[in-house]
């Protein structure tokens, strides 16, 4: 037992493990090309932007893992069972459940592994992600000021400094034009990039101030700061439960400001506790599907796609009910379902 144990385990691995970086790949490629904005509008070197995508692998690889174990199960199993591998193994006396076992194990190794990737690394990776791609657009790594030269920092906002000495400028004069009906130039000695909750400024001394529109206004200033982007980092727009910790996530659940968003953290909720148990569900229902049919000679070329189907209903109603609870009691529910139904799917697999 211990030799097909090994036999089989192998070969999931392998075909696991050669799908798991085949479609991780394709899907990383998919997110370098949508942001694709990142080399062209912004400016951002080719290191930086492949490190900013690359944050995105742990949250593509929870996602997949319960599809790709999915996929290599079915690939193994279905061949040996054309092979007639399975039936010879049911023939020396071994259970579906026995059968089974190599599957079940690495579906419940997998699930331990997406619990943590889903619990612990990806919402560090996608905090890190997003405070990135924030910095690229509009923190210190979005601005590029040349000495002795205008730069357009955004459409009708261009700045010319004199002399850059890493954040601090000297000879600084803005124009500010982003308002049709008021122009804003403004001249000082010294300017310092600062970065703020909306955005990048820059803080001026010794300067004089000209506002244009229907009337011309001069002054001068010690201090003047200036709003070179207009973001709120933290505001509702920008809230996004990926990439809060797992516990202050479980903390707000009790007192969310919005309806709509305490839906959206139940949601998350559930995406983080609850879909690695669709590792071993899956993994069940097409060891179940595919060895019962084998077993009752009805094998031939139907129970692969009852599988499918049976996966595809079953993924469907999870995901549609994980994005329409809205009370942590309908969270309990839906995992006491999911554990009663995995029951249900490992009972027929034991029935001899």
């Amino acid at each position: 037992m211990n030799i097909l144990n090994k036999y089989f385990s192998r070969q999931l691995v392998a075909i696991f493990v050669m799908l798991m970086l085949i479609l991780t790949g394709l899907s990383w490629m998919m997110q370098i090309m949508s942001m694709m904005k990142f080399l062209l509008k912004y400016g951002v070197d080719v290191v930086s932007f492949l490190g900013l995508t690359a944050l995105m692998i742990p949250f593509i690889a929870s996602i997949i893992v319960p599809f790709v174990c999915f996929i290599a199960i079915i690939f193994v199993y279905n061949k040996m069972i054309s092979d007639n591998e399975i039936t010879v193994m049911a023939a020396s006396g071994l259970s579906p459940r026995q059968i089974a076992s190599p599957a079940l194990r690495l579906s419940a190794l997998l699930t331990i592994l997406n619990l943590a990737l889903n619990i612990w690394v990806v919402p560090a990776s996608q905090s890190l992600f997003y405070d990135t791609q924030w910095d690229m657009q509009y923190g210190m790594a979005h601005m590029k000021l040349q000495e002795g030269a205008f730069t357009e920092i955004s459409d009708g906002l261009v700045v010319y400094v004199e002399k850059v000495a890493g954040h601090d400028l000297s000879q600084v004069m803005l124009s500010d034009m982003r308002d049709e009906n008021t122009t804003n130039t403004i001249f000082a000695e010294k300017g310092k990039l600062v970065t703020t909750m909306r955005g990048l400024s820059l803080v001026m001394t010794n300067g004089s101030l000209q506002t244009g529109g229907k009337q011309t206004t001069t002054g001068t200033f010690e201090t003047f700061d200036m709003d070179l982007n207009v973001v709120d980092k933290d505001g509702s727009a920008s809230f996004r439960v990926r990439r809060v910790p797992t516990m202050q996530l479980m903390q707000i659940a009790f007192d969310a400001q919005t309806k709509k968003q305490h839906k959206m953290i139940l949601a998350e909720l559930c995406n983080r506790f609850l879909s690695p148990i669709m590792n071993l569900i899956l993994a069940a229902l097409c060891a179940t599907i595919l060895l019962r049919s084998s077993l009752l000679r009805r094998r031939a070329s139907f129970a692969p796609v009852v599988a499918v189907a049976a996966m595809a209903a079953t993924m469907a109603a999870y995901m549609s009910l994980s994005n329409t609870i809205g009370s942590l009691t309908e969270f309990v529910l839906l995992a006491f379902g999911l554990i009663i139904l995995l029951i249900i799917i490992m009972t027929a697999l034991s029935k001899k």
